[in-house]
């Protein structure tokens, strides 16, 4: 799955039609938090879940900075720190739907902010599976910048996590590894809410938080799943 965006329900009711048990590994890749209203309670779940697997979005960078701060104790020292450009930041953030995620999280005890946080700081941007004869990258955004020769610990998390690739291009020259990505919302690749295919890309972001649908693809049998 991908983009949860605080959509807590639909993620709860998504868990309930794959019937998702202790046998099954779920990778969860990016932007779970921000937008919907229940950002928090869906970390919280995934946390002490050891087969989810969560990789970094856009929006977890952009919040790990500022809900640090947000939830530090307020002294002399930390409040100098909010300058004119922390607080145009922090606006383009709540601007990019971080309210909900600011205002659950501080309603927390401060020993469960600081667990949240030190979750979200464990994340890695990117994860490469086999599944029989295939080989999936999966990664919030795609690889922006590609280059055959450019290992993809060398991306920047910029390339990673926000810039969106050619999904009309084959990145790798073996017909077995596919990118898996989200961050993009698939309606407005195809004009439909549904998982989009093209050229060993799946893009999975159907737009859950924006009107459309949680989706989730078994990589299995590239079955798929909708809420």
């Amino acid at each position: 799955m991908s983009d949860l965006h605080g959509m807590y329900d639909r993620f709860i009711a998504m868990l309930e039609k794959i019937d998702f048990s202790d046998s099954d590994e779920l990778f969860i890749i990016g932007d779970i938090i921000d937008r919907g209203e229940r950002p928090v309670d869906i970390l919280e779940y995934v946390m002490d879940k050891p087969n989810i697997t969560v990789l970094l979005g856009n929006h977890e960078v952009m919040a790990r900075d500022f809900l640090r701060r947000l939830t530090a104790e307020i002294t002399d020292g930390n409040t100098a720190s909010f300058d004119n450009d922390f607080l145009i930041e922090l606006a383009i953030y709540k601007h990019n739907g971080g309210i909900p995620t600011i205002n659950r999280l501080i309603a927390l005890p401060p020993d469960k902010q600081q667990r949240v946080l030190d979750f979200i700081d464990s994340l890695y941007a990117y994860e490469a599976i086999d599944i029989g004869d295939s080989t999936f990258v999966l990664v919030h955004a795609g690889l922006g910048n590609f280059r055959k020769d450019k290992k993809i610990s060398e991306y920047s998390l910029y390339e990673l996590l926000e810039l969106r690739p050619d999904y009309e291009r084959q990145y790798f020259d073996d017909d077995s590894v596919y990118i898996v990505s989200g961050h993009t919302p698939t309606k407005l690749i195809s004009g439909k809410w549904e998982i989009y295919h093209s050229h060993n890309n799946i893009v999975i972001d159907c737009g859950a938080a924006f009107g459309g649908r949680l989706a989730c693809l078994r990589l299995e049998d590239m079955a798929e799943f909708y809420v």
